[in-house]
């Protein structure tokens, strides 16, 4: 519902800036690299798959969550270009997706020893 109250947002108001659009494309970039270096451990709910492995390379030697700052960007490029209301929202899908990360993170932390050292090291 918030990808797309989002976007209707997009439709009133008034954008702030066109350099959303590399904001937007950064965020697309990053997400799909991580999703792709994911492979098979990529899910949509926050329990990992039976068959998954902790992934600590591409986007993730340096942020343990790249897919969520990736869309954040992506929805927060196009809310500059397009609508200020959009900003907002996205602050609020933001807050959503640190609240999914924190559960994540307690599973991975379940399933994987090694998880507690790999936070240590990275951010968000």
């Amino acid at each position: 519902m918030l990808f797309g109250a989002t976007g209707v947002s997009w439709f009133f108001g008034d954008g702030l800036t066109r350099l959303g659009w590399s904001v937007a494309a950064l965020g697309v970039a990053l997400a799909v690299w991580a999703g792709i270096t994911m492979g098979h451990s990529l899910s949509p709910f926050p329990r990992p798959p039976r068959d998954a492995e902790l992934v600590e390379r591409g986007p993730f030697r340096f942020v343990r969550h790249p897919i969520y700052v990736g869309a954040t960007l992506f929805f927060l490029g196009l809310s500059l270009v397009f609508s200020v209301y959009g900003v907002a929202l996205t602050a609020v899908l933001a807050a959503f997706w640190v609240a999914k990360a924190r559960l994540e993170e307690r599973y991975l932390s379940e399933r994987f020893p090694q998880y507690a050292e790999y936070r240590r090291r990275t951010l968000f």
